[in-house]
């Protein structure tokens, strides 16, 4: 275990005082000790909440075991303080990540990592910037690229590319954390048909983004939409917002196209009585992976892709923050500063 400069025996951290509670505290918690082989601590410069986060120990008791210290928020951006040699990351590297959600998130001065869930930063990207990559970019890499059936290969162009501009993908919530990765992605890998589904004063910005067509869900529903031209049908939709949404969206999907959803599974949502099979319907959670995030990080280097990022927050101000997410009107990410650095 590489060594380091003495660290206080306290830190601040946000805490969810109970597995049923809708809020948080702010408090002093013993700044974690190594424990796993490939447990890195890392200084937390940035940290970016995640929508629907205070309900997971009660949704998904499986994955939040009783025994975490619930502190909120598993994307940060850092610096390492220690790093087992075998690694490959040293002290004073800049790194990022998502935190797997069964254990203690970022929003507090340090944060234990696990050396397969970091990459490091690439150059010229922010510690604000960095921490809004993670679990939006994660999400939306996977849900394309290994669920929603989009050949990854496209981004560099090849016959890969050329098969997926026979594709058209649908992006629900195309504004936000997630969905403009989704944009970003099925466009760099050449889909022939990018949708995205947002307010209509995000209508320029998911453009900007590679939206090549854009429904504004304010004044037309995508069913509405889809019935006035069957060619609008997509081969894929990926899906973040769930409810009347989804639900709306299997009239959008083609005949044997994929529905994906990171927010419920589409199967419960399919409207009573239709006869449309689709090829793939799930629901999946992002799997943490340091090896995507820094594929993605090549991109980002090379300006092909970027974060989106909606506000930044001081740290004591974190119940605001955690209120502009769950209004729902977020253009990009929430990030809340954690240390003065950032």
């Amino acid at each position: 275990m590489a060594t380091t400069s003495t660290l206080p025996p306290t830190m601040k951290s946000l805490l969810q005082p109970s597995r049923t509670s809708p809020t948080l505290i702010k408090t002093t918690l013993p700044i974690p000790i190594p424990a796993h082989p490939s447990d890195i601590l890392v200084r937390v410069h940035a940290t970016c909440p995640c929508n629907g986060e205070l309900t997971w120990a009660v949704a998904f008791p499986d994955s939040v075991p009783a025994t975490k210290t619930l502190i909120p928020c598993q994307d940060l951006a850092g610096t390492v303080i220690t790093a087992p040699s075998s690694t490959g990351f040293n002290p004073g590297d800049r790194v990022y990540c998502r935190i797997d959600a069964s254990r203690p998130g970022g929003a507090s001065d340090y944060a234990l990592a696990r050396a397969e869930e970091l990459a490091k930063i690439p150059d010229g990207l922010g510690w604000i910037e960095a921490a809004a990559t993670p679990l939006s970019a994660l999400t939306a890499w996977q849900a394309l690229f290994e669920q929603g059936g989009l050949e990854r290969d496209g981004i560099h162009g090849g016959e890969a590319r050329k098969r997926n501009m026979g594709k058209r993908v649908l992006i629900t919530g195309a504004a936000g954390g997630v969905g403009s990765w989704v944009v970003q992605f099925a466009k760099l890998a050449g889909a022939g048909g990018v949708v995205a589904v947002c307010g209509g004063d995000k209508e320029a910005a998911v453009r900007e983004l590679g939206a090549t067509e854009v429904v504004d869900y304010t004044k037309e529903s995508v069913e509405d939409w889809v019935k006035k031209d069957k060619a609008r049908e997509v081969d894929l939709v990926v899906d973040v917002v769930g409810g009347r949404t989804l639900a709306g969206c299997w009239a959008a999907v083609k005949e044997g196209g994929a529905m994906v959803s990171i927010n419920t599974p589409p199967d419960i949502v399919k409207p009573e009585g239709l006869a449309k099979k689709a090829e793939k319907s799930l629901f999946f959670i992002v799997k943490p992976l340091g090896s995507n995030l820094a594929e993605i990080g090549e991109l980002i280097a090379l300006g092909k892709v970027k974060p989106v990022v909606d506000s930044v927050w001081e740290f004591d101000d974190f119940e605001k923050a955690f209120a502009r997410l769950e209004s729902g009107h977020a253009k990009g990410k929430i990030v809340i500063k954690v240390s003065d650095e950032a």
